[in-house]
């Protein structure tokens, strides 16, 4: 009998496959340890791979703008994968991927990725509907992006963070919160002192504490909760709830 590799058991999205297409993928996948910052891959480039984001391990999707800026519109984490996972052989990147929080993440070679999806429609159809939620996430973002106020994106953003990494200390300029939101430096400044003055957070050099979560997400959109719905409707159980986590000062 196959034995289930550990590695499996913290993507949420691996773990919601039947278990006989579970074992199909595993024997084919690659652990990838991923520092900060790591580029899967750029705009333009050949996506030769998918990934698969591991307990903590984030990767956000960016595209850049015609100034040179950043606006990050989606965040994916255990809940999802990263790469060609529904297209037919390997199609020219529109975003970038950036690793945001280091960690582990699995990796297996689009070709067969494709090989086992012909040999199992269960796994075809499975990856088309958390393709259907990716979308969704993207389109709710667009819509959040051009509505919502900067300090409800900072705050959805930090509480999405919260919820997958378990921790309450999140490694985090304001730089890199402002590059990833679209938005000047002084702009982030002022609305995360806001929230400092308020008790939800406090900054330290290169990371944020969260100190009240409950308030932190009351301060978000709602823009969130409504991906997660999605998803739910979707893939039952595969998105981290804000309960699952363990909050823990670090």
């Amino acid at each position: 009998m196959d034995t289930l590799h550990p590695e499996l058991l913290s993507s949420n999205l691996l773990m919601a496959l039947r278990p006989a297409d579970r074992m199909r993928l595993q024997a084919r996948m690659e652990t990838i340890t991923a520092p900060r910052g790591m580029v899967l891959f750029n705009a333009g480039d050949v996506v030769r791979h998918a990934w698969f984001p591991l307990g903590s391990t984030l990767v956000g999707f960016r595209v850049l703008l015609d100034d040179g800026r950043g606006v990050e519109t989606a965040l994916v984490g255990r809940e999802g994968a990263v790469g060609g996972i529904v297209s037919q052989g390997r199609l020219p990147a529109f975003s970038c991927a950036e690793v945001q929080f280091p960690g582990k993440l699995l990796r297996i070679d689009l070709q067969a990725l494709e090989a086992l999806k012909s040999e199992s429609l269960t796994l075809r159809y499975f990856f088309a509907r958390y393709s259907d939620c990716l979308l969704a996430q993207v389109f709710q973002s667009v819509a959040c992006n051009a509505t919502h106020t900067i300090e409800q994106r900072a705050a959805r953003w930090l509480s999405l963070a919260l919820d997958r990494t378990e921790s309450a200390t999140i490694p985090l300029t304001q730089d890199q919160l402002s590059s990833m939101l679209g938005v000047g430096r002084a702009y982030v400044s002022r609305v995360m002192g806001v929230m400092q003055r308020d008790g939800l957070l406090a900054t330290v050099r290169g990371r944020v504490e969260i100190r009240d979560p409950a308030g932190l997400r009351q301060r978000a959109c709602g823009c969130g909760a409504q991906v997660r719905a999605h998803f739910d409707e979707v893939l039952a159980g595969v998105y981290p709830a804000a309960e699952d986590s363990e909050i823990t000062a670090k």
